[in-house]
């Protein structure tokens, strides 16, 4: 194995400690013992039968590590089948290098570095190919052989990434089926092109964590709620849904802001968005106000990728000690660098302006010290000024609530007559809460469960 992945050129240089690279070097000391013993006398081997059977012990013990990363892969993604045809997918389509992110533009071009790709290839597919069967059979284990015929135990989706378990399965199923390198070759850089690489090609949805420097993490569990689900509100999901779509084709369109009362359907609006539209290149990155700071940094990360991306800001409001909104104001509109085409901000609400107003910002003059306070107020409204769709999500009327807690509880199967599920509906909201959606959404969830 080791002689294969030494002939890799563009996909060399993966990090040292990734199960690949780990494994090659496990077998590689496993082939080289193998040969000290082989070159050793009758007579020595038996004095050296101790020291033999430790290495044999060591190298096992080391390889079961690596099969036990390859199961916490496999289970991480819903791998099935052959998990050692499906981990070597998974690396072919996360690794970024310039080869891989000039597919995900571009597709594959005619170049010199094809060579050098097919070359790579060629190794890939003598890595599908390789026969663990003569190791395992001197070191008495049967581990690769359980990997290549695995049934996984079924498990809810919650548990692992379906997208990206069933993209993988696909892919590795296609690959084990090619003739050759170039046969190779087409079906990875046609997945390159139509679902990109990386963490960005596979999820949907990311967060960025507190280390310095940031990086990316994938949220695996997002809900996938639709714009069907949310009942009503029909001209509020039009006007995004319009917005979004000239975005993801490549028109013109604005940052967004969804404002309004609680419980409305705001961030579900986005979430389903987002679902809507990532079969064509829509991603998502949610990101809290303590890490608008890390704003410039995350948008020069993703902003030559072929995707569209939404920086998502959910429940969007400052205080008037917080500063945190010049950072977001200087990234929207008014830095020296002009903002990429490929990313827009959707933030929701429950403040028209965002940032909190006072009284005394209404009066153009305050008497002590003559202060222009209209000043003041030009500030805060500057930021809500830089999205150029406002979208109102307001609290339901009583009738209009009546129909979504009617609409959610057929959906969730109960056959209750009208007149009673309005009765129980109005009783349910004078003690929970008030009239909203997520009131409906809840009451609807509770006569579910008591059904």
């Amino acid at each position: 194995m080791y002689n294969i992945v030494s002939k890799l050129i563009i996909y060399g240089n993966m990090p040292k400690d990734c199960i690949l690279m780990e494994l090659s070097s496990i077998i590689r000391e496993y082939q080289e013992s193998e040969e000290q013993i082989r070159d050793l006398n009758a007579g020595k081997v038996k004095e050296h039968r101790a020291m033999i059977e430790n290495k044999k012990g060591e190298i096992i013990t080391r390889l079961y590590h690596q099969v036990k990363r390859i199961l916490v892969v496999a289970t991480d993604y819903g791998f099935d089948d052959n998990l050692w045809h499906n981990y070597l997918t998974y690396l072919l389509i996360t690794d970024e290098n310039p080869f891989t992110l000039t597919c995900e533009k571009m597709g594959a071009s005619e170049g010199s570095v094809n060579h050098f790709a097919e070359n790579d290839f060629k190794q890939f597919q003598a890595l599908f190919d390789y026969d663990f069967a003569p190791m395992e059979e001197v070191l008495g284990i049967d581990c690769f052989s359980q990997l290549e015929h695995y049934k996984a135990i079924g498990k809810p989706e919650l548990m692992y990434n379906k997208n990206v378990s069933e993209k993988v399965r696909s892919l590795s199923k296609k690959l084990e089926s090619a003739t050759d390198e170039k046969e190779f070759f087409y079906y990875v850089t046609v997945f390159y092109k139509d679902y990109g690489v990386g963490m960005f090609g596979l999820n949907k949805a990311f967060r960025i964590t507190d280390e310095v420097p940031f990086r990316f993490k994938a949220i695996n569990n997002m809900d996938k709620v639709t714009l069907d689900d949310l009942v009503g509100y029909e001209i509020q999901k039009k006007k995004l849904i319009d917005n979004t779509e000239a975005f993801v084709e490549g028109r013109k369109a604005n940052n967004c802001l969804l404002f309004g009362d609680s419980g409305t359907g705001k961030s579900t609006s986005i979430k389903a968005i987002v679902n809507q539209y990532y079969d064509k290149g829509l991603r998502m990155i949610e990101i809290y106000k303590h890490q608008f700071k890390d704003l410039s940094n995350v948008i020069a990360a993703i902003k030559n990728r072929n995707y569209k991306f939404i920086i998502y800001m959910d429940d969007l409001s400052f205080e008037d000690f917080e500063v945190e909104y010049k950072f977001l104001k200087a990234v929207i509109e008014g830095g020296v660098e002009t903002k990429p085409e490929n990313i827009l901000i959707y933030a929701t609400s429950n403040r028209r302006h965002l940032i909190k107003e006072n009284w005394s910002d209404r009066s153009d003059v305050k008497v002590q010290n003559g202060m222009h306070q209209s000043d003041t107020m030009e500030e805060k409204l500057s930021l809500v000024n830089r999205f150029g769709v406002t979208i109102n999500y307001s609290k339901p009327t009583q009738k209009e609530y009546f129909e979504i807690a009617v609409e959610l509880c057929r959906r969730a199967g109960v056959d209750m007559p009208e007149e009673e599920i309005r009765a129980e509906a109005n009783k349910w909201e004078l003690s929970h809460g008030g009239i909203s959606g997520r009131t409906a959404q809840q009451f609807a969830n509770y006569l579910a469960g008591t059904k």
